[in-house]
């Protein structure tokens, strides 16, 4: 069987699948939940074996220590993934809820319900527990998934999907054995024929950087939700409480830096520059953050005469850059609109926060800023569908249409209108 032949194989069989997804209840899907959640424990030590091979694989690839640390799989790491699995069978069902109900002048009564979107393809990076995640929120949101991780997680990704699918199995009769289904292979020619598939696959969500999200969305014939990469800041404004400035900028950029919601330009208002950006330059120091920085910026903290502060001048590049590491970018700003006119022309509309005891100011930032989550005295680091209160997380949408923001189980659902008549005809 060739490449073409495989790939529309398993997209048939997903669509066959969805349909038969549908058809469950929502105790029906809790109970295989359950299910998969303990025996993703109990097969700990098969799952840390392929997870060997991998890691192995892996740094023989020359991963770097962060990436390998994102593949490991350990018994905190696969109790996380049943807790996601038992915390989604515990949320509400997304299907079926009644969106709007209408009778219109001559009787005709109309509802809009919720429904599965129905094929979802999830392409992703290294991390395996990302399997569990997408396919239990599929699964529960009533949608086959078709889950392509990287070469590196294969052997992990596919006993996951495995362990999963067969206490689905064992936990219902009518569980639908192709509902979660792993690339087999890892050609990456697999992606291209999957997404030209549009009989079968109803939507694409690629999670990772910005290069594999731009590959996929340029390759996609299917719709693609996407965030391509994490451009975030924080602006400190003159009327911040300065202290609760530095806590939210030290957990916004060095709490996690690799991921897509830390910060990588911190704006600063010109009134508080100089009290506020020498002690913050020493505590950045401290955890050997590079400082890249316009020249007020520079006259401000250069007077403290820091050690081991690494310190450049930024470049126009700089301000478009997701990092993902130890580096941050300084500017300082005259004004709320000034920081509002940088983050919609740098940012990348996906988090951005205002510091300010100000209320006037803060919400002309709340409203004027065009992301995905906008916060005021508060890190960007909450832009997560776990502290969004959502369970486990599907990913992260900075589109304007449809989902925007974290996704959960309800941005997996489409909609419905039924229409019940007594005989109308339309005149």
């Amino acid at each position: 069987m060739n490449l073409n032949e495989q790939m529309t194989r398993l997209a048939k069989q997903a669509k066959a699948a969805s349909r038969e997804l549908a058809k469950l209840t929502t105790a029906e899907k809790n109970t295989c939940l359950l299910a998969m959640a303990d025996a993703l424990e109990k097969n700990a030590v098969a799952l840390k074996e392929a997870n060997a091979l991998d890691m192995e694989f892996g740094a023989a690839s020359g991963l770097s220590a962060a990436m390998l640390d994102r593949l490991q799989l350990d018994d905190k790491r696969i109790a996380g993934m049943a807790k996601g699995l038992r915390e989604v069978a515990a949320l509400p069902d997304p299907v079926g809820r009644i969106l709007d109900e209408r009778i219109r002048p001559n009787g005709l009564k109309l509802k809009k319900i919720s429904t599965p979107i129905g094929v979802v393809v999830i392409i992703y990076e290294s991390r395996p527990n990302v399997t569990a995640d997408a396919a239990s929120l599929c699964f529960k949101s009533g949608n086959a998934t078709i889950l392509r991780g990287g070469k590196e997680a294969l052997n992990s990704n596919r006993l996951i999907a495995q362990t999963m699918i067969e206490a689905g199995k064992r936990a219902h009769q009518n569980f639908p054995e192709h509902a979660i289904q792993v690339v087999p292979v890892p050609d990456r020619e697999a992606i291209p024929i999957l997404l030209s598939l549009t009989q079968y696959v109803d939507l694409c969500m690629p999670r990772g950087g910005e290069s594999l999200i731009r590959a996929v969305a340029d390759c996609s014939k299917v719709p693609v939700i996407k965030h391509y990469k994490g451009v975030c800041h924080v602006f400190v404004d003159a009327a911040a409480d300065l202290k609760m400035a530095g806590d939210i900028v030290m957990n916004a950029k060095v709490q996690r830096p690799a991921v897509c919601n830390a910060m990588e330009t911190l704006l600063v208002d010109k009134a508080v520059a100089e009290t506020f950006l020498p002690p913050l330059a020493q505590r950045l120091a401290e955890k050997h953050v590079e400082l890249r920085g316009d020249a007020e910026s520079f006259a401000a903290i250069e007077k403290l005469k820091i050690q081991n502060l690494k310190l450049k001048t930024a470049v126009e590049q700089d301000w478009f850059t997701e990092y993902g590491d130890y580096v941050l970018n300084i500017r300082v700003v005259e004004g709320v609109s000034a920081a509002i006119e940088h983050i919609n022309f740098y940012g990348s509309a996906h988090s951005d926060s205002i510091v300010t005891k100000n209320e006037t100011r803060a919400k002309q930032f709340l409203a004027e800023v065009d992301s995905a989550a906008v916060y005021w005295n508060a890190s960007t680091r909450f832009t997560d569908g776990g502290e969004f209160g959502m369970g486990a997380e599907i990913g992260i949408s900075t589109d304007k249409i449809g989902a925007r923001g974290p996704m959960g189980l309800d941005e997996l659902t489409s909609y419905k209108w039924l229409g019940i008549g007594t005989g109308q005809i339309r005149n």
